[in-house]
């Protein structure tokens, strides 16, 4: 796919799909709760779609019209053994959570993915749950997929988690909900909580005291209606965007604002981009706000530490941002981005060189020297079938001059299947 390269200016106002995280949740819970749960704004993504596919097989009724999803939740005994294998396709989320659900129910399951899923860690959630109970297994004791689960009867533990992780911590909670007694879980660093507060609006009790949460076991979810703000991770490549493309303002619309989320805000800021954050609403559940950003002068940073659980999943656009900051930006405590859909380390490294980037890769993050011009003379560039690579490099584009080819651009629909239009909308 040829993408535009050399733009002029972006301009105007966009709604982004919504929020990865809390449309898997949605459905999840939904599907564990009693009775009817509407979600709206739901992300269409084909991650999104491959959990409600897995519900579906396991006996549960859900209705999409579009971005309105309804599920008809009977309770967690309301799962039945899924006939086929399920399948997750792209999506870790579906993968880790489903386990956790799965480990509480009397029944077998398989699950498979496709070969970027194959070659991501799962023994970060096969162990815990195993000691809860559950009888995991699959390539090499469960690391790996394809795995088969069959749960039961679990006890409940306290999970000193070696990662900062919103799925691991996710999919040890669920099965802690269904466990006899109390589970916690404490991380290093605090990872995304949509998992706690989406619990709450549930109605389940949750316990968090700083680094540690907890759920007493045997709780009954009741149903709700979930209204899903925009994925603040698909709006950081227009905020990037708009920072570093010349005569751009760009407002995203209805955008989540969640404090476990928005390490990306507060590194745009110190970096000197001109951003506005407007209509700050809903802050007891998911807070939302309307983002605006300006072309900006921006300066290097470091970036590592307590931050990194905040924004792990946008440092491949921040990679770019730095190459459009004077001076070096080092980026450290990343070494999670080894086990995304791809190295995120190597294939960020990889492909902003070909645009003539100064960047580095170390063991745990990047060094990017800038400001420095992007230009490609007939350059090829390649997402590997990772969603955020491709994004990152269709905005890359946008400041490089010269002629730049995408391959595997539809990966991008895992995440934001109208990027592309959204992208047009705003140079037209």
């Amino acid at each position: 796919m040829k993408l535009q390269t050399n733009v002029h200016a972006l301009r105007g106002e966009i709604a982004v799909p919504g929020d990865k995280s809390i449309s898997h949740r949605a459905v999840m819970f939904g599907a564990l709760a009693k009775g009817t749960t509407r979600v709206t704004n739901f992300l269409t993504g084909e991650d999104c779609l491959s959990t409600i596919d897995c519900f579906r097989k396991m006996g549960v009724t859900i209705t999409q019209n579009g971005n309105e999803v309804i599920v008809e939740g009977k309770g967690i005994e309301g799962l039945k053994e899924p006939t086929h294998i399920l399948n997750v396709g792209n999506s870790g989320t579906t993968t880790r959570l489903l386990l956790g659900i799965l480990a509480a129910c009397p029944f077998h399951a398989c699950l498979i993915g496709d070969d970027s899923i194959a070659r991501r860690p799962m023994d970060r959630v096969t162990k815990p749950l195993k000691q809860m109970g559950a009888r995991i297994d699959g390539r090499e004791q469960g690391r790996y997929t394809p795995l088969a689960i069959r749960g039961g009867q679990l006890r409940p533990m306290t999970y000193y988690s070696p990662v900062a992780s919103a799925q691991v911590k996710s999919a040890i909670l669920l099965a802690g909900l269904h466990a006899e007694g109390k589970t916690t879980v404490i991380e290093p660093h605090q990872s995304r909580d949509h998992t706690e507060r989406m619990l709450r609006a549930f109605g389940a009790d949750v316990h968090v005291d700083g680094l540690s949460v907890s759920v007493i076991g045997r709780q009954t979810l009741q149903a709700i209606d979930v209204e899903v703000p925009g994925d603040i991770s698909s709006a950081t490549f227009f905020l990037v965007a708009g920072a570093i493309v010349p005569n751009s303002e760009i407002t995203l619309k209805h955008v989540g604002i969640n404090p476990t989320r928005t390490g990306i805000i507060d590194i745009l800021i110190e970096m000197g981009a001109d951003i506005t954050i407007e209509h700050v609403r809903n802050e007891d559940s998911e807070p939302v706000a309307d983002l605006t950003v300006r072309t900006s002068t921006l300066k290097a940073t470091h970036i590592g530490g307590d931050i990194i659980p905040r924004l792990i999943d946008e440092i491949p656009i921040i990679a770019l941002l730095a190459t459009q900051a004077e001076g070096t930006t080092v980026i450290t405590d990343a070494s999670e981005l080894r086990v995304k859909e791809t190295d995120r380390i190597a294939t960020v490294v990889s492909e902003l060189r070909k645009l003539g980037a100064h960047i580095e890769a170390t063991e745990d993050g990047m060094i990017i020297h800038g400001k420095t011009p992007l230009h490609a003379n007939d350059v090829i560039v390649d997402s590997y079938g990772d969603h955020r690579i491709g994004m990152m490099l269709a905005i890359a584009a946008c400041v490089a001059k010269g002629n730049v080819t995408l391959q595997r651009p539809e990966a991008i629909a895992v995440s934001y299947p109208t990027f592309f239009d959204h992208l047009r909308m705003l140079q037209s």
